[in-house]
């Protein structure tokens, strides 16, 4: 590998609010500036939008320099991945035709450099939550989907931004680290090292920096989140680290 990869997640844009959003989004940007000259690819690893409803003709108004930016990267040849998360599950095809970004929704399996990689955003994993276990299931469905865009723009993401605004990201708690035994995604991972090996597990979602010690040469990371921390992960072709930006 000449390059690296990167992952980031949780910029959660639109949350608490505009004007906060719109500062994170220029640090966003001036980050992606950063790591253009030695990005081969980019893992935005979900929540990147505190909301996202992907209408037939509309898609919600604003952070047009972000998804300029990633056009930009990726006409540049720059392979972008684009993992749905809690909040922004309902994208369709416009980041695809517009942005050029792949859409995942679900895990994600890769090799890269000879080390094996386990990707998925990290809700709805591991024990416990069961409520938003169903809720996921109801959100995801194609007919809630369609029942949901048949609610005029103004009204639909107007309850979706006054639900958006009671979510964790709004109120931004620092989050505490439950120790290596009860992190539900670590639990999740280790049982499916049970039945394949990954070199690393990788997630968003919970809003945590994190590194973790799998045992038998796996490893938890978490992305973090950019109300906060600022933080990534960058893999050079022989190791994965998380980094801050500082910029």
């Amino acid at each position: 590998m000449s390059k690296n990869i990167y992952f980031a997640s949780d910029f959660h844009l639109g949350s608490p609010n505009y004007a906060e959003s719109r500062n994170r989004e220029q640090r966003i940007v001036n980050w992606l500036n950063f790591i253009e000259p030695t990005c081969a690819e980019l893992f935005l690893m979900g929540d990147i939008f505190d909301f996202w409803f992907e209408y037939e003709k509309v898609i919600p108004k604003g952070f047009i320099r972000l998804q300029g930016k990633l056009a930009q990267m990726t006409d540049s040849g720059i392979k972008i991945y684009f993992f749905k998360g809690n909040h922004d599950m309902w994208v369709r095809s416009y980041f695809t035709q517009e942005m050029g970004l792949e859409i995942i929704s679900d895990e994600m399996i890769i090799e890269r450099g000879g080390k094996k990689f386990y990707l998925h955003h990290g809700d709805g994993l591991g024990p416990g939550d069961k409520k938003y276990k169903f809720l996921r299931k109801i959100f995801r469905s194609p007919f809630c989907q369609w029942l949901f865009a048949r609610l005029h723009p103004n009204l639909g993401i107007g309850i979706a931004t006054k639900w958006s605004n009671s979510s964790r990201a709004a109120s931004n708690p620092e989050e505490v680290f439950f120790g290596v035994e009860h992190e539900w995604l670590a639990i999740h991972s280790k049982e499916i090292l049970q039945k394949n090996h990954f070199d690393y597990f990788i997630y968003g979602h919970r809003h945590l920096p994190m590194d973790l010690d799998l045992g038998n040469g796996s490893r938890y990371v978490n992305t973090g989140e950019w109300l906060r921390y600022n933080s990534y992960a960058v893999f050079d072709g022989a190791n994965l680290k998380l980094e801050y930006f500082k910029g």
